[in-house]
């Protein structure tokens, strides 16, 4: 692996995107960058910039009843909540503020709201907040399961998205790739580092990555 490239966040450089090169296998794809999103997601003061920053990016008349947290965002999310709340944007639930919640993944790869869970869901207006959106996969499956369990999408929001919409639904993100112009997902079967002979520096998933 390369050394790591830092990107700051024009509004806020608070907020750094660290993008690791290399050949890395992720469970939906292979990508030439690695994102780390460690220190976004758990240092205070990198969530609650970003969690600032992505408030701004959602309309005031955008209605939000609960966030669903994929990819390790929930502390982002607590943070946006709050924002969100100042921000005065709309929440119907009866106490007047935002669930926060991440669905469970069954050893199938199934994402999963139990019982417990499901009135956070059902009838609620859910903005989902992810890490990162590349092939959109686990947006997409995140979106479906949602539709099931009777939720209205009323926004998406990620740290980092190589997409502008998913299904149909507008992605506002932090950075894109545009701040990244380089960077390249492939569907294992057509990887061009692969066809290239490049090795295989990681394992990495939203927990992090695994050197080989």
């Amino acid at each position: 692996m390369q050394d790591m490239i830092k990107i700051r966040l024009k509004e806020n450089d608070n907020v750094v995107l660290k993008a690791i090169p290399g050949h890395f296998i992720t469970p939906n794809s292979h990508v030439n960058y690695y994102l780390d999103m460690t220190t976004i997601k758990s240092r205070l003061s990198e969530a609650s910039a970003a969690a600032s920053e992505l408030c701004k990016k959602i309309s005031p008349d955008t209605i939000v009843d609960t966030i669903v947290c994929m990819d390790g965002c929930e502390i982002i999310g607590a943070y946006l909540a709050e924002e969100l709340t100042k921000a005065g944007v709309l929440s119907i639930n009866f106490h007047k503020t935002i669930y926060i919640t991440t669905p469970e993944v069954a050893s199938t790869g199934q994402l999963v709201f139990r019982d417990n869970i499901q009135p956070m869901i059902k009838g609620k207006n859910v903005l989902v907040l992810m890490a990162s959106a590349t092939t959109g996969q686990t947006l997409s499956k995140a979106i479906q399961t949602l539709n099931y369990y009777g939720a209205t999408i009323s926004g998406i929001s990620a740290v980092f998205s190589a997409a502008n919409s998913s299904m149909g639904i507008s992605i506002k993100s932090l950075f894109t790739i545009k701040d990244l112009p380089d960077y390249k997902a492939y569907a294992p079967e057509g990887c061009s580092l692969c066809r290239d002979k490049k090795p295989i520096d990681a394992f990495a998933n939203a927990y992090g990555y695994s050197s080989l």
